[in-house]
């Protein structure tokens, strides 16, 4: 590997039209940092992207200097893969442009965006495409992952709507994959993650959503004594109700601020957070089941813009918290997970500490599994536990809970996790994670990059 202190990168600033930042510029700290402030690596050089010719000079130097690449986007990988120990990191988060179509019903957004990026363009034409749970997630992540959201059992993944993508490959050429043009590289870009090139730019397909983009939507919290009672009602609800409404239910801390009552803050809670997308004159019936079930602690159903919900969380999880993720997929949530979520639910480590169980039917489990990378189409839940605190010191101790808890939790999985959930946890549970679509993927890497130049991500290797 050659060395920083050989490597001509003189040359490549000069090339670029934006910056290159390297450890001895101000500002390298700040540019090498992500959203998980647990990670905490430092790269040779960071070039901060104005166009896809920056993006095209940064792969053709990093091969030939034979480098290690990284490819930032949104910068909230929860392994932070979008840097690397003496890697040359492409930052692509000054590409930040959107584009509506209204005539087509799609959005074109670069490969910095935000989701909150993209729900401000959509919202003023009243659409929305399937995104994830938070505004400040990367596009670019999230979309090669799968990309699992609201609009989920409605809508399909965030990857169901990907029309096309611009991709610098390996070589440095530049290509879009759609349909009709590399189907094969289109079809693995759709859930395999940053395995075949830098993707510039996404093109996706727009939904109308609820009235003129106003949703019915908010968190239903429950005492914390009564998860058994709620998991069991939420597992066979969800496959029953209409796929305008999906809720994802987790274990959380009631947060310190309005508007959670104050008598309620800081207790643990089985919460659901619901998003209805439907006809507002249907909404007093499409959640009835849910206004009726128990005796919820607070009821936070309220008429909002999509973005508002998509947002809600975006202030108690700022980037700079240490964070510590483990993922599985789940078919269904058993009695004996559940027993698991309770015991853990009741030691979480701290306020910002949680476990979530997302949706993957409806629309998503009716594509086939070999029909996109994305393999889980069979129905069930992503899940994610994550220990998070925004004090270095606790990072052990929110760590050790998540492994516990997942540990315990692992057998009554699927087997794999949703990608964009995993941790830098090895090749084996990349391989659990793609099922019987990893051998695919496999060959389609080897076309696109057979010399794996982007392996810094949740490698499949190229077949041999």
């Amino acid at each position: 590997m050659t060395t920083t202190t050989v490597t001509p990168y003189d040359e490549l600033a000069a090339a670029l039209r934006g910056d290159l930042i390297r450890p001895q510029d101000p500002g390298y700290d700040d540019a090498r940092s992500v959203y998980n402030a647990m990670i905490d690596k430092r790269p040779a050089a960071i070039a901060r992207c104005r166009d896809v010719a920056d993006v095209i000079a940064c792969v053709r130097f990093g091969r030939d200097h034979r480098l290690e690449i990284a490819v930032r986007g949104g910068g909230h990988n929860a392994a932070g893969l979008g840097v690397w120990d003496d890697a040359l990191v492409i930052d692509l988060s000054l590409l930040r442009s959107t584009t509506v179509d209204p005539v087509n019903r799609t959005v074109r957004a670069d490969a910095g965006c935000t989701w909150g990026d993209v729900d401000h363009a959509t919202a003023a034409f009243g659409m929305a495409t399937p995104s994830g749970f938070i505004a400040s997630t990367g596009v670019a992540g999230l979309t090669l992952g799968g990309g699992i959201g609201y609009l989920t059992r409605r809508f399909g993944l965030t990857a169901d709507n990907l029309l096309s993508a611009d991709v610098v490959l390996a070589d440095g050429t530049f290509v879009t994959a759609n349909e009709s043009s590399h189907s094969d590289l289109y079809w693995a870009l759709r859930g395999g993650g940053g395995n075949f090139g830098v993707v510039t730019s996404f093109t996706f397909r727009c939904h109308d959503i609820g009235e003129n983009g106003t949703i019915i939507g908010g968190p239903v919290l429950y005492d914390f004594a009564d998860t058994d009672a709620v998991m069991r009602w939420y597992r066979e609800l969800i496959p029953s109700l209409p796929e305008e409404l999906n809720g994802w239910i987790g274990l959380i801390t009631i947060p310190p601020a309005p508007p959670f009552p104050e008598e309620l803050w800081g207790r643990k809670s089985c919460a659901i957070v619901w998003c209805y997308t439907g006809p507002h004159d249907r909404a007093d019936e499409v959640l009835e089941p849910i206004t009726t079930f128990g005796s919820p602690l607070v009821v936070g159903l309220h008429d909002m813009p999509f973005p508002v919900l998509q947002s809600a969380f975006d202030a108690l999880y700022p980037a700079g918290l240490q964070w510590y993720w483990r993922a599985d997929v789940f078919t269904t949530i058993s009695d004996a997970a559940i027993d698991v979520h309770r015991k853990y639910g009741a030691q979480l480590p701290s306020g910002h500490s949680t476990m979530h169980l997302y949706p993957i039917d409806g629309a998503a489990s009716r594509v086939p599994e070999g029909a996109t990378a994305f393999p889980y189409r069979d129905g069930g839940w992503a899940g994610v536990i994550v220990g998070v605190d925004p004090d270095p010191a606790n990072a052990e101790a929110i760590s050790r809970w998540a492994r516990d808890y997942w540990e315990e939790l692992h057998p009554t999985s699927a087997g794999g996790a949703y990608v964009n959930f995993l941790m830098d946890e090895g090749q084996d549970r990349v391989k659990a994670s793609y099922r019987g679509n990893y051998e695919r993927l496999a060959q389609v890497k080897k076309r696109y990059d057979p010399d794996n130049v982007f392996h810094v991500n949740q490698n499949v290797r190229p077949a041999e």
